[in-house]
Formats: C-alpha cells, structure tokens, sequence
C-alpha cells in the first residue's frame, strides 16, 4: 500500500500527514483485524510505543479509527471508513476468542438498534461477543 493513499486519507479527515501518522494509518488500511497497540509497535519498529499511542489517540478525535475493548486488556483499533464523523450506525460486531486472544470483525453484522431513554446521547458502542473462533473450537 502506499504512502499516497495513506496521506489521502489523512487529509480527507482534515489531519496533517506526518511520517509517524503515514506509518501508523499504513499499517491500519493493511490490517485484516483489529489492533492493538503492542501489534503497532511490533510491526513498526521504527517508532516508539509513545509515538504510536499519541497518533492513535490524534486519529481517535478525528474520526479516523474505532477504539473498542475486547477483554484482553488491551484496547485495540480499526479504521473508520466513514466520510463523515463516526456514528454507532457505521459500527459493527466483534467477536474476541478466548482462546488465541485474536479480535475478529463481523463486519456484515450490524450493532443492534436499541431504544435509549430520553436525555441519554450515546457517542460510541461496544457490542463484543466472545468466545471460540472457528480454528480454536475445531481443535476443541
């Protein structure tokens, strides 16, 4: 993947395209799963964990990834392919195995709608399911 499409998106969401962010959103547009920080910082060597989490939490307030917590203790992020900011309508359900640690994306199954009270304004959804991914359970 190249630089190009990686500056592209940056500036579609009104971000300055530094080197660090090009290597993070890299990285990012090249992920089959959700990431964690540690995964960042293994595949890029070249920066340092503080670096990598500064650009995470810049591409959080722009809209440019979903920050979810999967139950390892780690949070982990995904990009959001939304042009405008991200809604809970843009989201969709994961699935965390128990077993190998991994976050998956059901990415054809959206969140659910749910009936909020009035006066509640929801910013963002977490809708984890969790158990055994098809590799691990086939071993079981």
């Amino acid at each position: 993947m190249s630089s190009s499409i990686a500056e592209e998106f940056l500036l579609r969401k009104g971000v300055k395209p530094t080197s660090n962010r090009i290597l993070v959103m890299r990285e990012l547009i090249n992920a089959t799963r959700p990431v964690s920080l540690a995964d960042l910082e293994a595949s890029l060597d070249t920066l340092d964990k503080t670096s990598i989490f500064r650009v995470l939490e810049l591409f959080a307030e722009h809209d440019i990834v979903h920050v979810m917590e999967d139950g390892s203790r780690s949070n982990k992020y995904e990009l959001c392919h939304s042009d405008s900011h991200h809604s809970i309508d843009d989201q969709h359900v994961h699935f965390f195995c128990e077993k190998c640690m991994q976050t998956f994306c059901l990415e054809n199954i959206a969140v659910p709608s749910i009936n909020i009270p009035a006066g509640f304004v929801p910013h963002s959804v977490n809708y984890m399911l969790k158990g055994l991914c098809p590799d691990c359970s086939s071993k079981q």
